[in-house]
């Protein structure tokens, strides 16, 4: 499985409601029209995304795929169609923009709530065999998703761990704990 993850904010002028409601009205648009290979999408509100040099409101929006082959589909069927008009009015009020690409390592992809992000890269000196091995307990005993960076379409931590609950971080981490405000959760398929 992967995820398109796009980070934006609308510029000042915008309210913020209304730019909250064409996003919504978006995703619940692209969720009734699901182009081949779309699993589900998720918008979550971040107090701040430092690695864009945000350090403020910023939007996540992440779009789950079966596959690579499922990007083509979502490209085109996202600003296409029924979900034309939904993505152009969201678009029409973004000043600014990230993405990447990543996959679920491990957890559950399908979290009801996510309340908590953690952003990490990494460290310096450390194999992933070894990275991994220092996760394992909290892959094991934490609720969540681990997820890993396979494209960077700009700046922007290797691994995200998303948890409905706070719980401590590996030091050597270096981790930064984004509380988070879930606005938009699709389903599981069935």
């Amino acid at each position: 499985m992967l995820a398109y993850v796009f980070w934006h904010w609308p510029d000042a002028h915008t309210e913020p409601a209304v730019y909250q409601n064409a996003l919504l009205y978006f995703h619940s648009t692209l969720a009734e029209h699901k182009p081949a290979g779309f699993l589900l999408s998720r918008c979550l509100l971040l107090s701040n995304a430092l690695w864009l040099d945000r350090d403020t409101v910023t939007y996540e929006d992440w779009l789950l795929v079966e596959n690579s082959a499922a990007l083509d589909p979502l490209n085109i069927g996202a600003v296409t169609g029924a979900c034309q008009e939904p993505h152009h009015q969201v678009a029409r009020w973004t000043v600014g923009s990230g993405a990447g690409l990543y996959q679920l390592r491990a957890g559950d992809a399908y979290l009801p709530v996510i309340r908590q992000a953690y952003r990490f890269n990494k460290p310096a000196g450390i194999s992933y065999t070894d990275l991994y091995t220092l996760l394992q307990p909290l892959i094991e005993q934490s609720q969540g998703s681990l997820w890993t960076r396979q494209m960077n379409l700009g700046p922007g931590p290797e691994f995200c761990w998303h948890s409905p609950e706070a719980f401590d971080v590996p030091e050597i981490l270096q981790a930064l704990n984004l509380p988070t405000q879930q606005l938009w959760s699709g389903k599981a398929p069935a």
